[in-house]
């Protein structure tokens, strides 16, 4: 079955998410409909839906004019087993002691290494992208300085790739958060096939408010590894949850980006221990100051 996607952008978040909410309603009916702050540091929104049938052309040209927006571009998918071409293209990924494969690699874990089992199908969050290497890889030299965490959570956890690193280093509950319901069933089915399931405890939340989240808290550790806006948002809260001394590994950053969030952070309570930069993106290891 062939899929259509229709995507346009404009510069102001209202505007957009009231694009999304109108494309919803649109004949025929679109299977889904996304609105997302684009990385690049442009500060655009990107609006786009997908379709099974050929979107109309003409209540698109309506709708994005409606709300001042760019014509869609409109583009027909070729028919793809998205699953089989992750198994193809991505392969296993190594950052420190962490190995992260897919089933289809099980025969390629080395000897001596950590790791960790994501399935093919549930690929957002293997590692493959700049900032989650980075992230493991901070994790990574925190182990290797002697840190041990006994309080831990991994706050828009995607696959829970980050909290599963941290459950192999140290003993205790880890916490993993999302506010996308399917990324929370990912993260615990990936916790289940890892062995983890009694030592990651899943919820759908965000930020630090929710019950679980602020009943576990101060944390040893957080990860955060989502986009700078909401990286900002969080610095205050960030600063509440986490112990003295404690450190946060935050990414999702473009390295122009970095300066201001370091600088956030740094009035909200935290040092910088450590900034790499692995391609476009930026991965920020910072402590609580005491």
């Amino acid at each position: 079955m062939p899929t259509y996607t229709a995507i346009t952008t404009l510069s102001d978040e209202a505007r957009a998410q009231a694009l999304g909410e109108a494309l919803e309603a649109l004949e025929p009916e679109p299977t889904g409909v996304g609105v997302f702050e684009m990385e690049d540091g442009s500060g655009l929104w990107e609006v786009g839906a997908y379709f099974t049938e050929p979107p109309d052309g003409v209540a698109l040209s309506l709708l994005a004019a409606a709300q001042g927006a760019r014509d869609f571009t409109v583009s027909e998918l070729p028919e793809t087993d998205w699953v089989a071409k992750v198994r193809r293209d991505l392969a296993p990924v190594e950052a420190g002691r962490f190995f992260v494969y897919g089933s289809h690699d099980a025969d390629r874990v080395p000897e001596g290494r950590v790791a960790l089992l994501i399935e093919a199908a549930m690929a957002f969050g293997t590692g493959h992208h700049g900032t989650t290497l980075g992230c493991l890889r901070a994790l990574d030299r925190l182990a290797e300085a002697g840190e041990v965490k006994h309080s831990v959570i991994d706050v828009g956890c995607g696959t829970a790739v980050l909290a599963m690193a941290a459950a192999h280093l140290w003993p205790g509950e880890i916490l993993a958060s999302d506010i996308d319901s399917v990324a929370v069933e990912v993260a615990r089915a990936n916790a289940a096939a890892n062995g983890l399931s009694d030592r990651i405890r899943c919820v759908e939340a965000a930020g630090f408010e929710a019950g679980e989240i602020a009943a576990a808290a101060p944390f040893d550790l957080v990860f955060a590894n989502i986009l700078k806006a909401p990286l900002l948002d969080l610095a205050a809260p960030m600063a509440r949850a986490t112990a003295p001394s404690g450190h946060a590994i935050l990414s999702g950053l473009l390295n122009a980006q970095a300066a201001e969030v370091i600088a956030r952070y740094d009035e909200a309570g935290f040092d910088l221990a450590h900034h790499e930069e692995i391609g476009d993106w930026s991965t920020l290891t910072l402590r609580r100051r005491a």
